[in-house]
């Protein structure tokens, strides 16, 4: 049975890879030195591990003495790659062949490095490094790849052989900015997926990356920073086998779609139709969900159907499906109406739609592998893991335009952590040379600079103070470092306030409550307690009539005083005047005029 669904699959895959055009993706890689081959190269990004999308990496390029092919262990060997205090990190060269790209690199991070380049024992053009196929044995170290790697021709990787065995030190960068296009503040993507969860390691993957990715993926389409729609590959059976039992049972209307049997054996189990229909029912999810301005409902109704329809425990079927469709309130009349008749001798819109998109257009290639990620129309490659794929997402908005979720501490990276960045360093006194730049004006929207904050019973609080330069400082009500922790300070308890006689004190998250005992009004920015009855009222308005009523007296009194005094100021001054020209009663005659002799 396992030979004839491998040759039916092979029968499904030969009328699309004949016409497919795949594209490799790739990154910049810019020699440092020596002079002899500096310069800008290609390289082909790993398809596992984590690029560092957005990013760059600076290093050292070391080619091992011996296991040059890294398909063992270094530590087999005694070598170890991890940098020193105040070195470059460590990428490492090795030769292909004998065993699974996959392999080398998960041997060169055991050992210390950084990064990896695989250098080609063919002269070809650039080929994607992809992870084996099913295989248990390497599923668990795949998973645990988490630096980039890259395939370098081979031309280019005698060249840098060369120059390590003349004694030549090799320094290199690494850079994945422009490895994502981010034209403007919106990103576009895409997911090739599967509803079937029995093809082994990489459906098992793909799985639990929708389940992690989901809420992330819901923040963004909900803020309308992305555009998101979800894929699903199908192939057609050629038209002489229509009719042939492996295509009745892994193909619906009548041959045009098809999927491989899920346990890969024709004789029992699910059959490959009962995926194409999942499938072209996930797919109507989405269509129903965004014609009601919801799109995000897609990521609700395929992790909710993950979980509760699995098909290890046979509820990979209709009556489940229905079930999770009715939780959710999605219109069951527009979603049979979106699936249409899977016995129908004619197309499926929708299903013909999946399949004319898997051909590539522009500068997208074919999508062949299954998952596959499209960013901005550029094919992702490394592992599907929630905070590699969101730094791929955030690489690919306009600078400057990232939402906040683009600086929480999953995409948000610290170069001086690894290996203090290549700066100097002295441990002892722990002082560094290496800063990363993370504050600007504006600091405090995105991810609150870093700095605490929480939200409770719809009140919300930050650490962050944006003025001058940006720091993180509990806000009142709190105390605390104002990074990880601020704690609520118990104003009662510690008698900061609400101290007087009448008053009664009850402590709030940020703050306190006030309140007065018998008919009183408390008055917080003077913490004390005042009468609010109708008499004690009055007598307080008759006192501050009393007060103006003074104020107004002692106010005419001053008045007349200013006026007397003015008055007298004005009198002399008129006199002085007048005496100048007229002697007056009170006053002896003075000469208008002297002569230059005297007598």
């Amino acid at each position: 049975m396992k030979h004839q669904f491998l040759c039916f699959l092979l029968l499904l895959s030969i009328p699309f890879l004949c016409e497919s055009r795949f594209v490799v993706e790739k990154n910049s890689l810019s020699v440092t030195s020596p002079d002899s081959i500096k310069g800008a190269h290609d390289c082909a990004i790993g398809n596992f591990g984590i690029p560092q999308y957005g990013g760059s990496m600076a290093g050292t390029v070391v080619y091992p003495k011996e296991n040059q092919k890294s398909c063992k262990e270094f530590s087999d060997f005694s070598i170890s790659f991890k940098s020193q205090p105040g070195a470059l990190p460590t990428f490492l060269l090795v030769d292909r062949g004998d065993c699974f790209f996959a392999l080398k690199v998960w041997n060169a991070q055991k050992a210390g490095a950084s990064a990896v380049l695989v250098a080609d024992n063919v002269d070809e053009p650039l080929i994607t490094m992809d992870t084996p196929e099913e295989d248990a044995a390497s599923a668990k170290y795949i998973e645990n790849i988490t630096i980039p790697s890259a395939l370098v021709t081979k031309s280019f990787g005698e060249k840098l052989k060369k120059a390590i065995s003349g004694g030549d030190m090799v320094n290199l960068n690494l850079d994945w900015r422009e490895a994502v296009p981010h034209p403007d503040a919106r990103v576009e993507y895409e997911l090739w997926t599967n509803s079937n969860d029995e093809c082994g390691v990489k459906c098992d993957m793909l799985m639990e990356f929708v389940k992690d990715f989901k809420g992330a993926a819901q923040i963004l389409e909900k803020g309308g920073y992305t555009q998101f729609r979800p894929h699903y590959i199908t192939w057609y059976c050629p038209h002489a086998f229509t009719l042939s039992r492996q295509c009745k049972s892994q193909c619906i209307n009548k041959g045009r779609y098809c999927a491989p049997d899920p346990e890969q054996d024709f004789s029992s189990g699910y059959d490959g139709k009962d995926v194409v229909v999942e499938n072209l029912r996930q797919l109507c999810v989405f269509k129903v969900a965004n014609e009601t301005g919801k799109p995000w409902v897609w990521w609700d109704y395929v992790t909710d159907f993950q979980i509760r329809c699995p098909m290890k425990e046979k509820k990979y079927n209709k009556e489940c499906a229905d079930s999770v469709i009715k939780s959710l309130g999605i219109d069951s009349r527009k979603l049979d109406k979106c699936m249409g008749d899977p016995n129908a001798d004619s197309d499926n819109p929708v299903l013909k739609e999946e399949q004319d998109a898997q051909v590539g257009k522009g500068s997208r290639g074919d999508v062949t592998i299954l998952p596959t990620l499209v960013v901005n129309n550029r094919q992702y490659r490394g592992k599907l893991e929630k905070g590699a794929v969101l730094k791929a997402l955030c690489s690919g908005f306009e600078e400057t335009t990232e939402p906040a979720i683009c600086l929480s501490t999953e995409v948000e990276s610290n170069e001086c952590l690894d290996n203090n960045g290549g700066c100097w360093q002295d441990k002892s006194a722990n002082i560094t040379a290496c800063k990363v730049y993370s504050s600007g004006p504006g600091r405090c929207t995105i991810n609150n600079g870093g700095c605490w904050h929480e939200e409770r019973d719809r009140h919300a609080f930050s650490a962050c103070v944006d003025k001058d330069s940006v720091k993180c400082e509990c806000p009142p009500g709190f105390k605390g470092d104002g990074f990880k922790k601020c704690e609520d300070i118990n104003e009662c308890k510690e008698k900061k306030a609400c101290q007087c006689p009448e008053c009664s004190c009850k402590n709030t998250w940020g703050s306190y409550e006030c309140s007065c005992s018998g008919d009183l009004l408390y008055m917080r920015d003077h913490d004390t307690c005042i009468s609010k009855t109708g008499s004690q009222v009055r007598s307080a308005w008759a006192a501050v009539w009393l007060i103006m009523l003074s104020l107004g007296l002692a106010a005419g009194g001053a008045y007349l005083v200013y006026k007397y005094r003015l008055r007298q100021y004005m009198d002399s001054e008129i006199r002085a005047i007048m005496a100048q020209y007229m002697p007056l009663d009170s006053q002896p005659e003075v000469p208008n005029h002297v002569n230059d002799e005297r007598a």
